[in-house]
């Protein structure tokens, strides 16, 4: 490898073979081809390790979190969920042996959906605590030896390559290119974003006393109290939009619907191939020309053998020289509703839709030689943009009236009730920015750490608040009326349960910072995301909100194909929707 790397400049080679040559030279050297053999067999006992640990992790956390579902004893309790959601934890608590009662099951994040409806006060704590408390509450399915140790073996193999720490190791491969680069991109959102929750705990504060109720807000009353202020805002909550929200009608003509618009693609379901599951639903991609461009595998339904979250994956990677097309899969955990009943999405599962089909078009629109660099086997700062370039059309005009109609009557959403979910898309983000600020930071923190700095299993939690602390997104009790660790109690149930999760089972480490560089444009000078550049090139050519308005599918080819080149995809990919300069690099 090292001799065809040194005469890469004689052999004769197109651009994507040479970056190729030099891809699996810097994956040799990354992967300690260099070491002595001492090193080496080092090396390869810590990735043993660390790949053993990546499997226990993920067991302990699906484990943990079935074992932790919420057991109510009363309808009384769930007093603001709606009929089919009582219903259907009825069914579970039933499945679970539990006749009569009720079974609250958790989804990924630590935050849970009920939080925002349920009424009563002490099944909001019983709620989140029972979320939080997973994979740190002692027993078979604790995870913090595992993230301690895991931290431990991450640091030494980044020293034993050469590198200060983990944090180093990972940017050197992505287009932030160091540690510093993103602790000072962080260090520049969170004061913003901590100043704006800050006032949001405060309004919310003045809810609560406004009611009379008598005491201070603590973790678990945010989400059900920032909904009450928005709905005291806006005049209009969540249960007034999900009727308008039906899942196959989301998907078919929303989804699909955006997607045959802006680039000319087709789908058309499929029964005749065997599913995992009986939920799971297939399609036919087929591009302009009629050809079959993909098959696209849907998979929206949660259930207690599946990892939560939402996610995108490659079952067949698209290959020039292998002659493959791709077979992608969009996977959700959207709640069953009881037999019958319709499938109603809220806004935030309706965005989420959007969000990781723009990740399945990243699949499906790959054009590579080689299967190195296909689909979403990007810099991992850069793959977030096609995803979040494809929430726009979620609320794009055209595309709206054309999904969101009432699953009873068929009528359109209407129009002043869509003014003020668009009004409303601001609120609460000072909570909701810091929240995934506060993630990233933790990341940072983790894999920022030499050998010996690492705590130790018990000491994992007080590590994480001292972090908080340290990065200034805390609140303390007092002005704000906020717990202490309403930021922890939401993330360390996703640093333990989903953050790490991600890293190890893609191996990627520090990545949720790659969400936030995916939405920042390299050109300080114009604090506009990546995504709001895509919406304003659109808007610089005149549209008028109908699809398509200029060749988009071309566009957002030429980006693809920007970001498999050498150098910042950032750049080039800006350069490319605003119709500048892009020239090809070797």
């Amino acid at each position: 490898m090292r001799a065809l790397y040194e005469k890469r400049d004689t052999l004769g080679l197109d651009a994507e073979s040479q970056r190729l040559l030099w891809r699996y030279y810097r994956d040799f050297v990354r992967a300690g081809a260099n070491l002595g053999a001492e090193q080496k067999a080092r090396l390869k006992a810590i990735n043993a390790e660390l790949a053993s640990l990546q499997a226990t992790f993920s067991q302990n956390l699906l484990k943990e979190t079935n074992a932790s579902a919420l057991l109510v004893d009363t309808k009384e309790e769930l007093d603001g969920l709606t009929e089919a959601a009582i219903a259907s934890a009825a069914a579970a608590a039933k499945e679970a042996g539990h006749e009569g009662k009720f079974l609250l099951r958790l989804m990924n994040t630590t935050g849970q959906p009920p939080l925002a409806q349920l009424h009563d006060r002490e099944t909001r704590a019983r709620l989140l605590a029972a979320s939080m408390e997973r994979g740190s509450r002692g027993g078979e399915f604790d995870n913090r030896d595992i993230v301690s140790r895991t931290a431990a073996l991450r640091a030494e193999r980044a020293e034993l390559l050469g590198y200060k720490n983990h944090a180093a190791y990972i940017m050197e491969d992505q287009t932030a290119g160091t540690p510093e680069a993103v602790n000072a991109m962080l260090g520049r959102l969170a004061p913003a974003a901590v100043e704006n929750a800050r006032q949001e705990a405060a309004d919310i504060q003045a809810l609560i006393d406004e009611e009379g109720e008598g005491f201070l807000l603590s973790a678990s009353d945010w989400a059900y109290y920032a909904e009450k202020v928005r709905v005291s805002r806006f005049a209009f909550d969540e249960s007034q939009l999900k009727p308008y929200f039906e899942m196959n009608r989301v998907l078919v003509d929303g989804v699909f619907f955006a997607a045959e618009k802006l680039y000319g693609i087709t789908f058309k379901e499929r029964h005749d191939l065997p599913v995992y599951e009986p939920s799971v639903r297939v399609f036919d991609v087929f591009d302009r020309d009629g050809s079959q461009l993909a098959i696209f595998i849907a998979d929206l339904y949660a259930r207690p053998s599946k990892r939560g979250g939402a996610w995108m994956n490659s079952y067949v990677a698209q290959s020039r020289l292998f002659g493959t097309k791709p077979v992608v899969a969009n996977h959700l955990n959207v709640p069953k509703p009881p037999e019958g009943e319709p499938t109603l999405l809220t806004f935030d599962e309706v965005t989420t839709l959007f969000h990781e089909f723009g990740h399945a078009l990243h699949g499906m629109f790959s054009d590579v030689q080689y299967p190195r660099f296909t689909g979403t086997t990007v810099p991992r700062d850069f793959v977030e943009y096609p995803s979040q370039v494809n929430e726009m059309w979620a609320t794009w005009p055209e595309v709206l009236r054309n999904y969101a109609k009432h699953y009873q009557t068929g009528k359109p959403i209407p129009a002043e009730l869509l003014e003020k979910v668009q009004a409303s898309e601001k609120f609460n983000q000072g909570f909701a920015t810091t929240e995934y600020l506060a993630a990233a930071l933790l990341d940072q923190a983790w894999h920022q750490l030499a050998i010996g700095e690492v705590p130790a299993p018990e000491d994992v939690v007080e590590f994480e608040a001292e972090a908080l602390g340290a990065a200034g997104v805390d609140f303390s009790a007092g002005a704000a009326a906020l717990s202490q660790h309403v930021f922890l109690a939401r993330f360390r149930g996703r640093l333990l349960g989903g953050l790490l999760l991600l890293h190890l089972g893609r191996g990627a480490g520090c990545g949720k910072r790659g969400v936030v560089q995916a939405e920042r444009r390299p050109d300080a000078r114009q604090r506009r995301s990546l995504p709001q550049d895509a919406a304003v090139a659109w808007r610089e050519r005149g549209c008028d909100g109908s699809l398509p308005c200029f060749p988009w599918r071309r566009t957002f080819d030429r980006a693809l194909a920007a970001s498999t080149r050498p150098g910042s995809p950032r750049r080039r990919v800006v350069e490319v929707i605003h119709g500048q300069t892009y020239v090809r690099r070797g």
